[in-house]
């Protein structure tokens, strides 16, 4: 490992810091190098607030030495005005000369722009450090703008013996197949990404709330299939707690602040209707935990990125089938549970 990979791998760990609290930005680290010290670092933590560069800028307690230094940065600088000045016009105010970058911004309001902006400026700029790890850092970001839908993660839970549910039960809960850990991160990934999809029979039978009340963070978008309005309002998730939207066949539907309608034809084409309507609303990634049939009908016409699945230390002898999935996979173990992990790199 090179010097430049060092710092941008330095800059790739601060980035994490963001995940799930920067949308609809990226998540960017920044570090200040002089003389072979960091003198400065940050991270961009909330849409709206300070970029990176402007975190590791503002931390350096010797401004005089900035004019000496190298700026490293997992992303591109922007170089237009949105919620914040152009971080290019800073790294230019204080002279930064050298700027390494992990990977070019994908988003059509940057997409080199800003490299071209530094170099016409004198800057040394440095190109493509770690450009992988970078892109896989915001593999959400670079999914939406470049494949214009959001990162599609699919999850369920799966008894040994194959079932995801039982066939019937007593009242409109869940029947837990995975453990308390298993359930604990799986809210934690719910506060990871930007929505949550659930179909109506999921609805109908647990009565979610599709909330992270098991984990510390934001709670999702919640996207609710309801093709004829079988849902009613005492259901949680038309409590209006959280931003939803219905994505239904009826028509002419009132929207309140909290809960919007969206008209879709229910046909073969419904998961690309369902992608483009997220995309519409600006939404980076969804983690889709409905029932067989939603999940199976995203994995048929190949609309996932990522499957992860829960093998609980359970039999249910009889019950609704687990969606049909091939292809390679990881485990981790998680007490009692295991943990599939499945990549779609088509």
């Amino acid at each position: 490992m090179n010097i430049h990979e060092k710092y941008i791998n330095r800059c790739i760990a601060l980035a994490k810091n963001g995940l799930g609290t920067t949308y609809p930005n990226p998540m960017v680290g920044s570090i200040i190098v002089y003389n072979n010290e960091i003198i400065g670092e940050g991270w961009h933590r909330k849409a709206g607030e300070a970029h990176a560069e402007v975190n590791a800028i503002n931390s350096a307690k010797d401004s005089s030495l900035l004019s000496k230094a190298t700026i490293y940065v997992s992303l591109e600088p922007c170089s237009h005005y949105g919620k914040t000045p152009p971080c290019c016009d800073l790294i230019l105010k204080h002279k930064i000369p050298n700027v390494v970058i992990g990977t070019i911004d994908p988003h059509s309001k940057v997409a080199g722009s800003g490299i071209k902006r530094l170099e016409e400026n004198g800057v040394h700029v440095t190109v493509g450090i770690l450009e992988k790890e970078c892109q896989e850092l915001n593999k959400r970001f670079f999914t939406f703008h470049n494949k214009k839908r959001p990162y599609i993660v699919l999850k369920w839970a799966e008894s040994l013996d194959g079932f995801i549910a039982p066939l019937t039960k007593e009242k409109k809960a869940p029947v837990w197949i995975s453990n308390v850990f298993s359930r604990q991160l799986a809210h934690q990934w719910r506060s990871e990404e930007q929505a949550i999809l659930v179909g109506t029979n999921t609805v109908l039978e647990d009565n979610p709330k599709l909330d992270v009340r098991d984990w510390c963070g934001a709670n999702p978008i919640r996207i609710v299939l309801d093709r004829s309005g079988k849902i009613a309002k005492e259901f949680f998730v038309r409590d209006e707690k959280t931003k939803t939207i219905i994505i239904t066949e009826l028509e002419n539907l009132i929207a309140t602040e909290n809960c919007i309608y969206e008209n879709a034809i229910f046909d073969m084409e419904l998961t690309k209707t369902i992608v483009a309507i997220l995309y519409k609303y600006g939404i980076q990634s969804v983690l889709i935990e409905g029932g067989k049939q939603t999940l199976q009908s995203f994995i048929e016409d190949n609309l996932w990125d990522e499957a992860r699945v829960f093998i609980g230390n359970v039999h249910l002898e009889k019950g609704i089938e687990k969606p049909v999935l091939n292809g390679v996979y990881q485990t981790k173990d998680i007490k009692n549970d295991q943990l599939k992990l499945y990549f779609n790199h088509d």
